[in-house]
């Protein structure tokens, strides 16, 4: 008797102490929230197909009904694909129009979880590193002095590099940090090479599939103030999961460039002047 109570203890103790580390999945619907990476990777094998767009200013001088609110302009369009190599590494590649003064951009990336949340483990929250790398294909202009007169190749390549952190309060509520770092080969005369930010994130789930997300990111520069017409980068969205883990993402944002060397550095719209856009990312999963 003694024996089968200290078995059953034992065991009790065992499921006990699997449950309580149990894995935390899903902190993010998508490996996007807005403009930010969220922490989430692709399963291994698995392929995103995905197309984002920004339109042009909803109001303000460049908006309204002369451009039908923005919808008759693009500030920005990517098209690319997202590859999950195992379950914790994945990397990217997308052709984006560009919104700043480099365009036609080859856009890549690499994003390798380092820590996922368990629950009541010790691992409070999820760890995400991200390195990505753009080279504009534009053709060189004749104007001396011109970011794009490229004098050098490698004046067509910047670089963004990011930490992620997030945690996953309850079903319907999560958040996210992170600080990151851009270097751009080439900037005007009176800009730094390097570039440090941070952002913070979030999501809010009405139901399984419905959510709101929110980012926020902030350039840390002595160029980039209000006073020099530099804004913080400002996005909220819907998102519908729609099935089958494809996920439909509508939001506005002031953001007109869709990657991070292009809307960290570059962004000089202001949502208080009405310099924000409506757009969308359609994603789309296979099994490779």
């Amino acid at each position: 008797m003694q024996r089968s109570l200290i078995l059953v203890f034992f065991f009790t103790c065992l499921t006990l102490g699997l449950f309580a580390q149990e894995v935390v999945y899903q902190t993010f619907k998508d490996t996007r929230i807005v403009n930010t990476h969220s922490i989430e990777t692709l399963k291994a094998g698995m392929m995103d197909f995905r197309v984002g767009h920004r339109f042009g200013d909803i109001a303000g001088e460049s908006g309204g009904w002369k451009t039908l609110y923005g919808l008759e302009n693009a500030a920005d369009v990517a098209i690319g694909f997202d590859y999950g190599l195992t379950d914790e590494w994945m990397v990217g590649i997308n052709r984006a129009k560009g919104a700043g003064p480099l365009r036609q951009n080859v856009n890549t990336f690499t994003k390798f979880r380092l820590m996922q949340q368990e629950e009541g483990g010790n691992k409070p929250f999820s760890i995400t590193v991200l390195a990505a790398g753009t080279v504009s294909t534009q053709a060189k202009t004749p104007t001396q002095g011109s970011l794009s007169s490229f004098d050098k190749g490698a004046h067509r390549l910047s670089y963004h590099l990011q930490v992620l952190f997030a945690k996953k309060f309850s079903p319907y509520f999560s958040i996210q940090g992170g600080g990151g770092w851009t270097y751009r080969n080439i900037v005007p005369f009176n800009d730094v090479n390097d570039l440090v930010s941070i952002s913070l994130s979030s999501r809010i789930n009405f139901t399984k599939a419905l959510g709101v997300v929110l980012d926020f990111n902030y350039p840390i520069s002595e160029l980039r103030t209000i006073e020099n017409g530099y804004y913080p980068i400002v996005g909220i969205g819907l998102e519908w999961e729609t099935g089958g883990g494809h996920v439909f993402l509508i939001n506005l944002t002031n953001a007109e460039g869709i990657n991070e060397t292009d809307y960290l550095p570059y962004t000089r719209t202001n949502w208080l002047d009405g310099e924000y856009r409506f757009g969308f990312t359609i994603a789309r999963l296979f099994k490779l």
